[in-house]
């Protein structure tokens, strides 16, 4: 893993799906799998089970509270899904609203979605690219978009699963380089 530390990479799943069991969150903790695999300490937000009032600003919670602060503490952010209106969960829109316009910069994001048809796979590009940059993330060039003909009894195709693998190694390499280049502009020179 480079100059990584274990101490250093740690990765944040979000589900913004309503469902405990959809087809984004098994995406999503396959993702996260992945991740471990590869070194690194992960947490599942599932935002059905945060606060709704908390959620929408109304008031504060520690839940709500815990999940923006593992945010802040990720190295990588994955976001999952479903489509609704051909764009992202309103799960995922309010707890989004939460984070401060630079909330993830120097973070790395990777973007899940599933949707009933390839109709609505632009939402990986229109919905979540533009979501993670106005929080300062970058996201890696493979985003993960599933219908419902990927997936057989629950299970993802291989072909899926190929693209979810090739999305968490963008996200290391990523996160790699953005690790680097912080550390090399906070070296300060003394002329003697």
């Amino acid at each position: 893993m480079g100059d990584m530390s274990a101490a250093t990479f740690n990765a944040v799943g979000i589900s913004g799906s309503p469902g405990a069991r959809s087809r984004s969150r098994t995406l999503l903790e396959r993702a996260l799998v992945a991740l471990s695999d590869r070194g690194a300490t992960t947490t599942l937000i599932d935002l059905a089970t945060l606060p709704a009032d908390a959620l929408l600003g109304r008031r504060r919670a520690n839940e709500v509270d815990s999940a923006l602060g593992s945010v802040s503490q990720a190295t990588i952010i994955v976001a999952s899904t479903p489509v609704y209106r051909a764009t992202y969960s309103g799960l995922l829109k309010v707890f989004f609203d939460l984070l401060p316009l630079d909330g993830l910069a120097g973070k790395t994001a990777i973007a899940i979605a599933t949707g009933g048809s390839s109709a609505h796979q632009l939402v990986i590009d229109h919905g979540l690219r533009p979501l993670f940059a106005s929080v300062g993330a970058v996201t890696t060039p493979t985003g993960v978009y599933g219908t419902d003909s990927a997936f057989e009894n629950g299970v993802p195709h291989a072909s899926l699963i190929a693209r979810l693998d090739a999305a968490v190694a963008e996200a290391i390499t990523l996160s790699e380089r953005i690790h680097a280049s912080t550390d090399s502009s906070s070296t300060t020179f003394v002329e003697s």
